[in-house]
């Protein structure tokens, strides 16, 4: 049986009420909205006499009732502007039950209502709306939470009550998260302009955006746990996508010179502030180029992306100011670990890179290889002090099985990741398109696989066919757009920059 609260109860019998006088809490018919209250209160002057017949919808979000007239304010998706309601302007006839009752008695905060009339100010200088026609649209059952904010009588400081604050119940109830919280709906403004920008760029350079299988019989292109699945009629395993590397390549080798997609990806493995099991990936390809070329379109992109949401290329994420102006500093990968350690590991085997993680307090576990025990170093002494954002270059062959060799640099692949507030952004290869090494590299993943690596690639054969068809050489870049939209909006966690992230089973 479900606990209704004081309120709760109250607000159905005011339904009931309403019902009983023929209003209908829950109309079917449109309301013609011609107006939003920010266009209204950026625009309104009494010399023009604009805006003279308006009609908005909204929520009730306050009310002060004062005899036969009222002030209230109205909240839509642009914001809140106040509403004046007189009795007699509303209820034009003998009866006055609109007002009296509906109006007085049986209309709630946050219920949605209509309203039309005029613009006007008040005496004070407040634009409002002078209402000649007032609907219930849909009534509100539950109250939200109401902010209050009363003057400390011993400190005189003002004291903020009944805020909805708590993250965990923020998330979960973003619904409600982002209608007492409206600064809240400017973070998923910028995220979807982030998005935007990007599409625009790419569309510019002539690129096609596509769509790629999200259930997959085999899991590839990155090293990841998979979701799996069971798809009744074939009888057969398929897996939520890790990344959509190994179909967009496909592509390549079937003749699009530059092919993108915003993927949904999924990875079934620790969650933090900075991973959430479904994310969001922008993965880019495009025929006869190369890292280095790739790099410069990184930095043009994410250095546009930041423009088009700031207006300049600094951008304040917590403490640090950050800014994607080009050129972008550039490391390889033995410089950083080098760098910030002061340790050169490029002639180590694993047994003294064991032996050097140990002594730099690093974590290791027996199935890691020298892939991994290198990525953990990097992860735990260089990583986090990349603030600026930073290429880091030129992996082991190890850490990337997907990375062409590197053309001057024996034992190493033509790869960058950029770091930026001490988190990747971005991963990026020169695509490995030669069939026989990608073999040997998948083979190679088999055995870490065998040692106990969770996250060690399969071996995909029909993606060994198609390259063995011909792939032209390709670049190849994925970006996180969760990692991206935290810093573009100084966001702390990547909860604040998705919808409804991945909670555990609530408990009620």
């Amino acid at each position: 049986m479900v606990h209704l609260s004081e309120q709760e109860q109250l607000r159905r019998q005011k339904l009931t009420q309403l019902q009983e006088l023929g209003v209908e809490p829950y109309p079917s018919e449109l309301f013609d909205v011609n107006f939003y209250a920010q266009e209204i209160l950026d625009n309104y002057h009494p010399e023009l006499n604009n805006f003279q017949e308006v009609a908005l919808a909204g929520r009730l979000m306050s009310v002060r009732i004062m005899g036969k007239a009222a002030f209230a304010e109205l909240m839509d998706s642009s914001g809140r502007i106040q509403i004046y309601v007189n009795r007699d302007e509303i209820c034009p006839g003998e009866d006055k039950t609109l007002y009296n009752t509906v109006f007085k008695k049986l209309l709630d905060l946050g219920d949605f209502i209509g309203v039309k009339g005029h613009v006007f100010k008040t005496q004070v200088g407040e634009t409002s709306i002078h209402v000649t026609e007032l609907k219930l649209l849909a009534k509100s059952l539950r109250p939200l939470p109401v902010v209050r904010r009363v003057k400390d009588e011993t400190t005189g400081e003002e004291v903020t009550y009944d805020a909805f604050t708590d993250p965990e119940l923020r998330y979960r109830q973003r619904y409600v998260d982002l209608v007492v919280n409206p600064h809240v709906r400017e973070t998923f403004i910028k995220r979807t302009q982030l998005v935007q920008a990007m599409r625009n760029y790419l569309n510019d350079k002539g690129y096609l955006e596509v769509e790629t299988p999200i259930l997959q019989p085999l899991y590839g292109g990155a090293a990841a746990r998979p979701f799996k699945t069971h798809h009744n009629t074939l009888d057969m395993t398929l897996y939520l996508r890790i990344a959509n590397e190994l179909y967009l390549k496909r592509l390549i080798v079937g003749g699009f010179d530059g092919v993108y997609e915003f993927s949904k990806d999924f990875r079934n493995e620790g969650m933090s502030r900075f991973h959430n099991p479904e994310f969001t990936q922008m993965e880019l390809y495009v025929a006869y180029k190369d890292y280095a070329w790739m790099m410069d379109l990184v930095e043009e992109m994410v250095e546009r992306v930041a423009m088009a949401l700031h207006g300049k290329t600094e951008v304040q994420v917590g403490a640090n100011l950050i800014n994607f102006q080009r050129p972008w500093q550039r490391y390889t990968m033995f410089e950083a670990i080098e760098k910030y350690t002061g340790v050169a590991i490029g002639e180590m085997d694993e047994a003294a890179l064991r032996e050097t993680a140990t002594k730099l307090n690093v974590h290791l576990d027996p199935s890691m290889g020298k892939a991994k025990i290198i990525d953990e170093i990097f992860g735990e002494h260089v990583e986090p002090k990349l603030i600026q954002p930073t290429f880091i270059t030129d992996y082991p062959v190890e850490m990337s099985p997907l990375a062409k060799k590197h053309r001057d640099r024996p034992g190493l692949v033509e790869r960058f990741e950029a770091i930026c507030n001490g988190k990747e952004i971005c991963n990026a290869f020169s695509e490995l398109n030669d069939p026989i090494d990608q073999r040997q590299r998948f083979e190679d993943q088999l055995e870490l696989g065998k040692r106990g690596d969770t996250e060690a690639m399969v071996l995909d054969d029909d993606f060994l066919r198609a390259l063995e068809y011909g792939m032209p050489p390709t670049a190849g870049l994925g970006i996180g757009i969760d990692r991206l939209s935290m810093i573009m909006t100084n966001s702390n966690s990547i909860q604040d920059v998705l919808f409804f992230p991945q909670m555990r089973p609530e408990v009620l």
